[in-house]
């Protein structure tokens, strides 16, 4: 009997039984491993509903009553990923103060400029021989960007970057504790360091929002960045490198047609963001928990129980997306879920999308001959992680690759 979390998730899709738990049910009850049972929202219907209803309760998931699921990561209480309206709705009012989409376009010049520095230190060193592509351009690319969202220090960038690989080791709790911990006080010592001499940045910035007398105080601040740091430097590095992987490895006629049409880029990008699945267990790790019975769909949801959501699933809805297993570069209507939905939507994704697709143009135009420098069999991914994570990514950048 299959049970949660489910095995046999790769970049290329979610494990293939969500397939069939989408055809039986769009919530369906499985086995833990770690004893006791979970509820998984599987389509875009369902995920949608659980992501907005307050009757599932993320707060609820810390209480010493509340259903465990070892091995999985659950974000510390108090951030806001982790909180209910109205604790919720105050952070997010006071964040998007800080957080705006003027702010985050206004630092397009900079992802432009991180870009072809990066590409071009990367050209360099392809005199030389293949490139690891995600040593060398996307992990630096998401960690310079959100670093300097929050106007992190230049000098500290390698620690960070450190700590950030260590964390999401959940193979190594130990390790990945101790960076936890590590990136915590990281995150104390900038926020103290911004209150005292605000600069022009996200944090700065958030250190002075205001709602009346209402302000974030020191802890939510420190959460704030925390969140923000860890979750914008992995996952989009994690995402860019399988995106670059799938196009070299599947579909060198679409990178070699958006380095000749970079108005597609756009588009290509958001079908990436849809088919990539970048989580390894089908969920958003995140439980909510029923705070009353509650029915969906036909099924009932007892008080207490937790229910995940699989956003990698509903991105694969057959209801909704036509052939939703194949990469289709000329899809429009392509409401996909990769950044979650309703009240914890991700903040940072305007600020992904424009590293995601100045990254491709870059690539794609500099670059039309590049090519995989190993067969993708060859590849290696980390064996545990929160994302699918190569270890690298080498590539040919000018075509005697695969």
């Amino acid at each position: 009997m299959v049970s949660f979390p489910v095995p046999g998730s790769s970049y290329r899709g979610p494990a293939p039984e969500f397939a069939g738990f989408r055809a039986s049910s769009p919530v369906v009850r499985l086995p833990a491993n770690g004893g006791g049972h979970c509820w998984i929202a599987t389509t875009q219907d369902s995920v949608r509903v659980v992501l907005d209803d307050v009757r599932f309760s993320r707060a609820a998931s810390y209480e010493p009553t509340a259903p465990t699921f070892p091995g999985l990561f659950q974000a510390p209480p108090g951030m806001i990923i982790s909180l209910d309206p109205p604790a919720h709705t105050r952070l997010r009012d006071l964040v998007s103060q800080a957080f705006s989409v003027d702010r985050i376009e206004s630092m397009r010049p900079r992802i432009q400029q991180l870009v072809t520095e990066l590409l071009d230190r990367a050209d360099s060193d392809a005199l030389e021989g293949p490139v690891d592509l995600l040593g060398e351009f996307t992990f630096p690319l998401a960690v310079i960007a959100i670093s300097d969202l929050l106007g992190v220090p230049a000098g500290d960038r390698d620690t960070f970057a450190r700590l950030i690989r260590e964390f999401a080791a959940v193979d190594a709790p130990e390790l990945a504790a101790a960076a936890g911990e590590q990136l915590g006080e990281f995150m104390a010592g900038l926020v103290f360091g911004k209150m005292a001499a605000p600069g022009d940045d996200v944090l700065s910035a958030l250190t002075e929002a205001r709602i009346g007398d209402d302000k974030l105080e020191v802890g939510e601040l420190i959460g704030l960045g925390y969140t923000l740091l860890g979750a914008g430097g992995d996952s989009t590095a994690c995402h860019l490198a399988s995106s670059v992987l799938t196009l070299l490895g599947h579909h060198r006629d679409v990178w070699v047609r958006l380095g000749e049409r970079p108005d597609e880029v756009p588009a290509a990008v958001e079908e990436l963001l849809r088919w990539i699945t970048l989580s390894t267990n089908d969920t958003t790790g995140l439980p909510r928990i029923a705070t009353e019975d509650v029915t969906l769909f036909g099924v009932t949801i007892p008080k207490g129980d937790a229910v995940f959501v699989s956003t990698n699933s509903a991105n694969r809805d057959e209801t909704l997306f036509t052939d939703p297993d194949a990469l289709d570069f000329t899809r429009t209507d392509n409401a996909h879920l990769a950044f979650g939905y309703g009240i914890h939507r991700c903040l940072g994704a305007p600020l992904a999308r424009i590293e995601l697709t100045t990254a491709f143009e870059e690539l794609t135009r500099r670059f039309p001959a590049a090519r995989l420098a190993v067969a993708e069999e060859e590849l290696e991914w980390q064996k545990a992680d929160m994302n699918h994570r190569l270890v690298a990514l080498p590539v040919d950048l000018h075509g005697k690759g695969f």
